[in-house]
């Protein structure tokens, strides 16, 4: 069966095969109604957003799309509370067909726990049902646009193209310089998600209220329970994060209102999801306009500052934002992975290698690698030299006692020759030979955190958006995202 040449509305007796839709072809026609919907926005023509809006919302080639994400998702295969999930090419397509506005009624959420940082905290996460997560992808195509439209200039987190690195960057733009500011707000906001004001969001939040509102009143299942919902949204869903966006947009803009000299106060922002820091040139600054302009922003969206995580720093001092501990030492700032950040990598590392105890070399090594180049690749951008070589020397003594226990009775030089080798100049490298099902022999080895080398990260422009025309060649430069560029071409 070969695919279908679909169009916005595609009539449900449309079939195709799931292994060979033109997936250019849908994400071109998306992006493109995407890019309408911005500009409207832009051009302050709110009715025709809205309209553009629920064309996208009803396009078979947005549906797909959407059901595509949630497939590709790492939790695609947890169920909500029907315990449904879509596998099958069949049920793929399926499920395009089954997301329609008319008659849809959300399941509740599945709760389930997860640990925090704190010991002994644990933390909500609500399981939308496979179709609920079909629609709020679905309308998320068409709110996205927007959000990006509506989200402050200095926020980073969960919008397209901008990461943690970005936010460090306008970090060290606020902080680096002789005559910055010595004192910083560490902002954390009190059970976020779980405490935005529902009539705020449907208020204003720019999508179809009615489909929002049965979101938010889906209530959760927890042990057989049933509770109802009647403030926050929910942890786990596709569509928060971008809710979350949507809340918090303008608190640049509150905080800068309430300083009459925002240059001289030094007054700057660096926002990353739920936390954020603002620099001021004195704590008098700090404790007397800026936190009274953002509680009055947060009460509005029925959100509080954390009182045990948010306060007031000396820049010499130092803090920890985003697992990055910044400082000045002599006047120069040095940013460096936190030792937080450390500890609880190393301490992954160890339970990796712990309940590995009889497994092949070979298969520790494909778990312990994806681990170690993730984390040395967050914190490529900054001081991490010495933390890479620091945890790399912690990663060696750690397998060389997982080596040792295997073999108590082999001597020191046995035990090296069977499980390190020797590559180029380097030795004691972790690595073995793996013949491979064709029957050729590969070297597989330990990635190793010491040789990763310090790359800077440029921060992205703050008017940057892939939703406007005017930014693509900067991001396509910049990011070498040319696939994404090339569906709206």
């Amino acid at each position: 069966m070969t695919a279908m040449t679909l169009h916005a509305g595609a009539s449900t007796m449309c079939t195709q095969d799931w292994n060979v839709i033109h997936w250019h072809d849908i994400e071109k026609h998306v992006r493109r109604l995407q890019l309408r919907i911005a500009k409207a926005f832009r051009e302050k023509k709110y009715g025709k957003a809205k309209a553009l809006q629920w064309l996208l919302t009803h396009s078979h080639h947005a549906k797909l799309l959407a059901v595509k994400r949630v497939v590709s998702n790492p939790g695609a295969k947890t169920p909500g509370v029907d315990k449904v999930i879509w596998t099958t090419p069949t049920q793929k397509v399926q499920a395009a067909l089954t997301l329609r506005r008319r008659g849809y009624q959300p399941l509740p959420l599945r709760r389930i726990y997860i640990p925090k940082k704190q010991k002994g905290k644990r933390r909500p996460l609500s399981i939308p049902a496979m179709k609920c997560r079909g629609m709020q992808a679905l309308y998320l195509l068409a709110l996205e646009p927007i959000a990006e439209m509506m989200a402050d200039k200095n926020a980073y987190g969960f919008r397209p193209l901008r990461s943690t690195a970005d936010a460090l960057c306008q970090c060290f733009s606020a902080l680096a310089k002789q005559g910055s500011a010595n004192y910083i707000l560490e902002g954390d906001i009190k059970s976020c998600f779980d405490s935005i004001s529902h009539p705020w969001l449907l208020q204003n939040t720019p999508m179809d209220k009615e489909i929002l509102k049965k979101w938010l009143a889906a209530g959760y299942i927890d042990n057989d329970e049933y509770f109802s919902t009647t403030a926050g949204t929910p942890q786990g869903g596709i569509i928060s994060p971008t809710l979350l966006t949507v809340t918090l947009s303008g608190l640049e803009k509150a905080v800068y209102s309430a300083i009459s000299n925002q240059k001289k106060n030094k007054v700057y922002l660096s926002i990353y999801a739920d936390d954020f820091i603002i620099t001021g040139a004195s704590r008098e600054v700090l404790e007397g306009k800026v936190i009274p302009a953002v509680e009055q922003f947060l009460r509005e969206r029925g959100l509080f500052l954390s009182k045990e995580k948010t306060k007031i720093t000396h820049i010499d001092e130092g803090f920890d934002f985003l697992g990055f501990t910044l400082r000045k030492y002599r006047g120069k700032l040095i940013i460096t992975p936190s030792k937080e950040s450390v500890k609880s990598f190393l301490a992954d590392i160890r339970g990796t290698i712990k309940s590995n105890k009889t497994a092949k070399q070979e298969h520790l090594i494909l778990q312990l690698n994806p681990k170690i180049r993730g984390w040395t690749n967050y914190f490529r951008h900054v001081c991490a030299k010495k933390t890479f070589s620091y945890v790399s020397h912690q990663v060696f003594l750690a397998l060389w006692r997982w080596a040792k226990r295997r073999h108590p009775n082999k001597s020191a030089d046995w035990i090296k020759n069977k499980y390190f080798q020797s590559t180029g100049t380097r030795s004691w490298v972790f690595a073995t030979r793996v013949k491979q099902e064709n029957g050729d022999v590969i070297f597989l080895k330990l990635f190793e955190a010491g040789l990763v080398p310090i790359k800077r990260h440029t921060k992205i422009k703050p008017e940057a958006t892939p939703y406007h025309p005017e930014h693509f060649d900067y991001l396509v430069k910049r990011a070498g995202n040319k696939r994404w560029f090339s569906t709206v071409a």
